[in-house]
Protein backbone atom coordinates (compact mmCIF):
# COMPACT_ATOMS: atom_id res chain seq x y z
CA UNK A 1 0.00 0.00 0.00
CA UNK A 2 2.77 2.07 0.74
CA UNK A 3 4.08 2.30 -2.67
CA UNK A 4 0.76 2.65 -4.12
CA UNK A 5 0.85 6.08 -2.14
CA UNK A 6 4.78 6.75 -2.77
CA UNK A 7 3.73 6.40 -6.84
CA UNK A 8 0.46 8.57 -6.55
CA UNK A 9 2.78 11.64 -4.65
CA UNK A 10 5.20 11.30 -7.48
CA UNK A 11 3.08 10.78 -10.35
CA UNK A 12 0.96 14.05 -8.69
CA UNK A 13 3.76 15.70 -7.50
CA UNK A 14 2.73 16.30 -4.10
CA UNK A 15 4.17 16.27 -0.49
CA UNK A 16 2.08 14.26 1.38
CA UNK A 17 -0.27 11.29 1.94
CA UNK A 18 -2.96 13.59 3.62
CA UNK A 19 -2.88 15.51 -0.30
CA UNK A 20 -3.22 12.30 -1.99
CA UNK A 21 -6.12 11.46 0.44
CA UNK A 22 -7.67 15.16 -0.28
CA UNK A 23 -7.64 14.70 -4.33
CA UNK A 24 -8.78 11.35 -3.62
CA UNK A 25 -11.66 12.80 -2.27
CA UNK A 26 -12.50 14.98 -4.55
CA UNK A 27 -12.06 12.71 -7.39
CA UNK A 28 -14.78 10.69 -5.15
CA UNK A 29 -17.13 13.51 -4.29
CA UNK A 30 -16.81 14.69 -8.06
CA UNK A 31 -17.96 11.23 -9.08
CA UNK A 32 -20.83 11.22 -6.92
CA UNK A 33 -22.08 15.12 -7.54
CA UNK A 34 -21.77 14.24 -11.17
CA UNK A 35 -24.23 10.89 -10.86
CA UNK A 36 -26.65 12.61 -8.75
CA UNK A 37 -26.70 15.65 -11.21
CA UNK A 38 -26.96 13.55 -14.29
CA UNK A 39 -30.69 11.85 -13.05
CA UNK A 40 -31.66 15.12 -12.10
CA UNK A 41 -30.75 16.57 -15.27
CA UNK A 42 -31.68 13.81 -17.30
CA UNK A 43 -35.16 13.91 -15.74
CA UNK A 44 -35.36 17.55 -16.29
CA UNK A 45 -34.57 17.43 -19.91
CA UNK A 46 -37.45 14.04 -20.48
CA UNK A 47 -34.28 11.12 -20.93
CA UNK A 48 -35.94 8.30 -19.73
CA UNK A 49 -34.58 4.65 -19.38
CA UNK A 50 -36.72 4.25 -23.01
CA UNK A 51 -34.86 6.85 -24.88
CA UNK A 52 -32.45 6.34 -27.83
CA UNK A 53 -29.04 4.70 -26.50
CA UNK A 54 -28.11 7.42 -29.27
CA UNK A 55 -29.92 10.47 -27.13
CA UNK A 56 -28.51 9.59 -23.99
CA UNK A 57 -25.02 9.50 -25.37
CA UNK A 58 -25.61 13.17 -26.54
CA UNK A 59 -27.04 13.92 -23.24
CA UNK A 60 -23.59 12.50 -21.82
CA UNK A 61 -21.39 14.11 -23.76
CA UNK A 62 -23.31 17.45 -23.43
CA UNK A 63 -24.52 17.79 -19.97
CA UNK A 64 -22.53 15.38 -18.11
CA UNK A 65 -19.07 15.64 -18.94
CA UNK A 66 -18.52 19.57 -19.12
CA UNK A 67 -20.24 19.71 -15.72
CA UNK A 68 -17.65 16.84 -14.28
CA UNK A 69 -15.35 19.18 -15.44
CA UNK A 70 -16.56 22.27 -14.02
CA UNK A 71 -17.79 20.41 -10.52
CA UNK A 72 -13.88 18.92 -10.60
CA UNK A 73 -12.51 22.30 -10.87
CA UNK A 74 -14.75 23.57 -8.49
CA UNK A 75 -14.19 21.16 -5.88
CA UNK A 76 -10.48 21.62 -6.03
CA UNK A 77 -10.17 25.08 -5.71
CA UNK A 78 -12.77 24.82 -2.62
CA UNK A 79 -10.98 21.92 -1.10
CA UNK A 80 -7.69 24.28 -1.66
CA UNK A 81 -6.18 22.09 -4.87
CA UNK A 82 -6.68 23.94 -7.37
CA UNK A 83 -3.51 23.77 -8.77
CA UNK A 84 -3.65 20.28 -8.73
CA UNK A 85 -6.73 19.65 -10.49
CA UNK A 86 -6.29 22.58 -12.95
CA UNK A 87 -2.70 20.88 -14.36
CA UNK A 88 -4.90 17.81 -13.92
CA UNK A 89 -7.67 19.36 -16.13
CA UNK A 90 -5.59 20.53 -18.52
CA UNK A 91 -3.52 17.26 -18.97
CA UNK A 92 -6.76 15.41 -19.82
CA UNK A 93 -8.32 17.77 -22.28
CA UNK A 94 -4.78 17.47 -24.21
CA UNK A 95 -5.20 13.77 -24.32
CA UNK A 96 -8.53 13.69 -25.64
CA UNK A 97 -7.86 16.84 -28.37
CA UNK A 98 -4.68 14.56 -29.06
CA UNK A 99 -6.78 11.70 -29.62
CA UNK A 100 -9.60 13.25 -31.72
CA UNK A 101 -6.58 14.85 -34.24
CA UNK A 102 -4.90 11.93 -34.21
CA UNK A 103 -8.37 9.83 -35.52
CA UNK A 104 -9.18 13.17 -37.98
CA UNK A 105 -5.68 12.74 -39.88
CA UNK A 106 -5.87 8.86 -40.13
Amino acid sequence: MNQLVEKMKKRWEVDSLGQVLLILFIFAITGITTLYGRTFTFNLVGITPETSTWIKVLGWLAIVMPAYQLLFLFYGFILGQFEFVWKFEKKSLQRISDLWRRNSNS
